[in-house]
């Protein structure tokens, strides 16, 4: 899709805003002015095997003319294609490759874990403070997607999982970036920033910059709040036609978060992190509410290592759980996904008893950025798109909205951890999944996992760890101290109702005061206004 966005009126606009589609102008003015060139167009369409686009031309009143058209003449036929063979062919390959045999699992060399090295983790989080404190570090947040899967029609950072203090992602991540500043200050000597970019998608950039403005950046300054977004690429079939999502409308979806880099280019996010003086950049997913941004501990570790490229994992928690393992297939780091490994493979168990492939990658990352640059400049054209088979929403012959009931087309993607292969030194930094790591993509009413609920209670749980840790206890109605068991063993666990703001605490650090010595009755919010015991509030 060729870059560059321009302007229409009123609900053509809109709407085009909202479906992210970069129209030139200088398509725009023609359209506005009238001189659309519909047969060069055709022509065009024919040449590349998509004249069923226009079937419903004399259907549209003038205003939908003039948005397929802008439409239409922003793409470029002959890269789509190339993007279409490529990306089925390599799905056609990957299926007759077995992977197992050419896997081998992460080394130790390479290797970094909260609970194996705890001796080093103090000297990786000083290396990590010490470089926010000079201004060397950013934060990049993926935050293309929308909550479909959890009910909602904005994006998933302006989610509440109905936490005490109904804080919404977005917030909670605004406020990790302070604390974080202000603890690096503190060690340092040294006023900091961490800038913070945002990739959004088409769907999402309008009412993210929206919601940041009206919530004055959560106390971040506007200037280190960097929206850009990521490109649009249309739905095909399998044979690739593209899909009609409307009569007048292309079916259009992200290019997957490994559009990130494409879209780096495209809008200078690179330049920009270059004149900051910016050296690194954690890389990560807005749905997951215990994420550590730009964890310092991470930070120190990969560049301690000398690493230009970085991934943060969590153990599997059984040979079937289905998350994408990092690995080295041939020599190279990748991820592999779950579904193509054999159980054999996925089962296999080293000396210690642990699983050989147990790396789950959890989309968290670290790049340099001349790593990035290189990525931008030179690697990039190089990946190739995933195929995701999806059930699309579509026109059918005559006109009628169809809404189909199995997968009918494509959609291509390429992914964050797509770069891998390109490191000179890639590391892989192990943390515990209790503590860092909870996603958010389902609805309640939905399979019980990943949902508004686990996430609040990993939350709660990991502030109640926070809470005994520093010396404090809850007590019952009755004054008899609760048990100290935070961890949830299963979904049906309930946790103490407990929430320490981001404000107060990073990472449990520095709530002796509030705490040591103390009994509590829960609910339990700890924030910059002091301790509250909520008992009456009934949350």
């Amino acid at each position: 899709m060729r870059s560059g966005r321009g302007a229409q009126s009123g609900a053509g606009r809109a709407d085009a805003e909202r479906r992210g589609l970069w129209l030139p102008p200088c398509f725009l003015e023609a359209c506005l002015a009238g001189t659309m060139n519909v047969p060069e167009l055709r022509s065009r369409l024919s040449q590349a095997g998509q004249a069923h686009l226009l079937q419903f031309w004399p259907e549209l009143e003038e205003a939908q003319q003039m948005e397929l058209y802008a439409e239409l003449e922003a793409m470029n036929f002959e890269e789509l294609h190339v993007f279409f063979q490529k990306a089925t062919a390599e799905s056609s390959q990957a299926q007759r490759d077995g992977m197992d045999a050419r896997m081998e699992p992460v080394p130790r060399e390479v290797l970094g874990s909260a609970t194996r090295d705890q001796d080093q983790l103090q000297a990786w989080e000083n290396e990590g403070l010490f470089q926010i404190s000079q201004n060397k570090v950013a934060v990049l947040l993926l935050a293309g997607g929308q909550g479909t899967r959890l009910g909602v029609a904005y994006p998933k950072g302006m989610y509440d999982v109905g936490l005490p203090s109904h804080k919404t992602l977005f917030q909670i991540q605004a406020e990790r970036i302070l604390k974080l500043q202000q603890l690096a200050e503190k060690y340092h000597g040294n006023k900091c920033i961490i800038p913070w970019y945002i990739m959004t998608s088409g769907r999402t950039m309008e009412s993210t910059e929206e919601f940041f403005a009206k919530h004055k950046y959560f106390g971040l300054r506007k200037e280190n709040v960097i929206f850009f977004q990521q490109g649009m690429l249309p739905a095909m079939t399998f044979d690739g036609k593209i899909i009609l999502e409307e009569k007048h409308k292309v079916s259009m979806a992200p290019d997957g978060n490994g559009g990130l880099y494409r879209a780096l280019a495209a809008q200078n996010i690179v330049q920009d992190m270059e004149r900051r003086g910016v050296g690194c950049v954690h890389v990560y997913c807005v749905d997951n509410i215990l994420v550590r941004v730009a964890d310092p501990r991470f930070i120190g570790f990969c560049v301690r290592k000398g690493a230009d490229c970085g991934a943060k994992v969590v153990e599997k928690t059984n040979p079937t759980e289905p998350v994408g393992v990092v690995c080295r297939v041939d020599g190279v780091y990748q991820v592999v996904e779950y579904s193509e490994i054999a159980l054999a493979t996925a089962q296999k168990r080293g000396p210690d008893g642990r699983l050989q492939f147990s790396a789950g990658n959890i989309a968290n990352h670290f790049f340099t950025v001349p790593f990035l640059r290189d990525v931008v400049k030179v690697h990039e054209p190089r990946l190739l798109h995933h195929v995701a088979q999806k059930k699309i929403p579509c026109v059918g012959p005559q006109g009628q909205r169809v809404k189909p009931d199995k997968p009918n087309g494509i959609k291509m993607e390429k992914f964050v951890f797509d770069i891998f292969q390109f490191a000179r030194k890639f590391v892989v930094y192990e943390v515990l999944r209790e503590d860092e790591f909870s996603p958010l993509k389902n609805a309640d009413s939905q399979n019980g996992k990943d949902n508004p609920t686990t996430a609040r209670h990993a939350l709660m749980s990991l502030h109640h760890c926070w809470v005994l840790n520093a010396g404090g206890h809850f007590i019952d109605e009755n004054g008899s101290r609760l048990p100290a068991i935070p961890r949830l063993k299963d979904a049906n666990d309930v946790p103490i109702q407990c929430e320490i703001s981001p404000l107060i605490s990073y990472a449990g650090e520095g709530i002796e005061s509030y705490v040591a010595g103390r009994e509590f009755h829960a609910p339990l919010i700890i924030d910059e206004d002091g301790v509250h015991e909520l008992v009456k509030n009934g949350l």
